[in-house]
């Protein structure tokens, strides 16, 4: 058999984590367009038809990197909400949700990237639901601020796609060399107090 790989055995309990461990630094470098069962079979050292036994296909490797990306950040972003020990400090929880977004986003760029771009994918609906359990979090918050009457609006969602658009935003804007790192922090504090001070009830006359 001239093909070496053909005769490495079955790799372990963990394969499927390996891979996408494997696809992950390949995305960081190389790009989603360059990634491939076979390659990465090499480099975790199984055979090229390993892979399959977790992923269908090429598609299928790319929806479970986007789907392990969004579990991955919502677990950024509930850890560093919950780190505000205050819980009726609406302005600090959306601020630490927000850094949270960024750094995540601007350490991922390029898994970021697929993420966003395969939620909306037909028939990826793992991706979807993993998404949506990631950003419901900012819908719980902005819920948490109208129920206290330090926030207007009858949707939580529509309110909290506001927030979350500005920092995507703000984050796209410094993976594409368009502003310096060093304005993160500032651009995110006034994003978030920009979004209080417009979605707050207006004061009775």
């Amino acid at each position: 058999m001239s093909d070496t790989t053909e005769r490495r055995p079955y790799h372990h309990g963990n394969l499927r984590t390996d891979l996408l461990d494997a696809a992950e630094r390949s995305l960081r470098v190389n790009g989603a367009e360059q990634l491939s069962l076979r390659d990465l079979a090499r480099d975790v050292g199984v055979s090229h038809a390993a892979p399959r036994r977790h992923f269908a296909d090429r598609r299928a490797l790319l929806d479970a990197l986007a789907e392990a990306g969004f579990v991955r950040l919502g677990e950024k972003l509930r850890a560093a909400v919950n780190e505000i020990g205050d819980e009726d400090d609406l302005s600090a929880r959306l601020h630490a949700f927000a850094s949270a977004y960024v750094q995540f986003a601007t350490e991922n760029a390029a898994l970021t990237e697929l993420m966003n771009s395969s939620k909306h994918r037909p028939g990826a609906t793992a991706v979807a639901e993993a998404a949506a359990a990631t950003f419901g979090q900012i819908g719980d918050l902005i819920k948490d601020g109208q129920e206290r009457g330090e926030l207007e609006g009858d949707s939580p969602e529509e309110t909290g796609l506001i927030i979350y658009a500005t920092v995507l935003g703000i984050t796209s804007m410094l993976n594409g060399g368009m502003i310096e790192p060093e304005r993160i922090e500032g651009l995110v504090g006034a994003a978030v107090t920009q979004f209080l001070r417009g979605a707050r009830p207006a004061e009775p006359r």
